[in-house]
C-alpha cells in the first residue's frame, strides 16, 4: 500500500496543480455552526397495513431522530401516478416540497421481481430532474435500502 502512495506516484504530469483545490479538516468542518438539525426525508415504497419498507423506514426514522436529525417519512398513500395527475396534486406537492427541505435521504423499497415497487418507483418519478439548474437531489447523502434480499435495481 505503501508503495503506492510513494512520492513518484503522486507526479501527475497532465494534471495542473494550481486547479487542484485540496480539502483540509477546517474547510470541511467550516467556520458556520448549523443552524437546525440534519433534515432526512424517508421514503418507502409500499401502502400495505403490514408493510415492511414502512417500518423499517419507521425504524430508520427513530433511530435518526435519536441521534439528532429532524426526520420527515413521506406517505405515500394517495399519491397518483406519474403523468396521471397534474402537479399541483396535493399529495405530489407535499413531495415536491420535501425534497428540497432535506439535505439527506433514506429510500426502502420492496422488492418486486428483482425491482423496485411501483409505488416507490411513482416517488421517485414525481421528483423533478431539475429544479431551475439546480437537480433536488444535488449535493444530499442518499441511503438505499429493501425490505427483502437487496434492491437490485436500485444498486445499479
Amino acid at each position: 500500500m505503501d508503495e503506492f502512495l510513494s512520492q513518484s506516484s503522486l507526479e501527475l504530469p497532465n494534471l495542473d496543480q494550481a486547479l487542484i483545490d485540496v480539502a483540509t479538516l477546517d474547510r470541511l468542518q467550516g467556520n458556520e455552526q448549523p443552524t437546525h438539525k440534519p433534515r432526512i426525508l424517508l421514503l418507502y415504497g409500499s401502502t400495505r397495513e403490514r408493510s415492511f419498507s414502512r417500518l423499517l423506514t419507521q425504524e430508520a426514522a427513530r433511530i435518526l431522530t435519536l441521534i439528532g436529525a429532524e426526520t420527515v417519512v413521506f406517505d405515500p398513500s394517495g399519491l397518483p401516478l406519474p403523468d396521471d395527475a397534474p402537479e399541483n396534486h396535493p399529495k405530489v406537492k407535499e413531495l415536491r416540497d420535501l425534497v428540497p427541505w432535506s439535505e439527506g435521504q433514506v429510500w426502502c423499497s420492496p422488492e418486486r421481481h428483482g425491482a423496485m415497487s411501483a409505488v416507490f418507483k411513482a416517488q421517485i418519478d414525481w421528483i423533478p430532474l431539475a429544479m431551475g439548474a439546480v437537480r433536488p437531489s444535488q449535493g444530499k447523502t442518499l441511503a438505499v435500502s429493501s425490505s427483502l434480499n437487496g434492491l437490485l435495481q436500485a444498486q445499479v
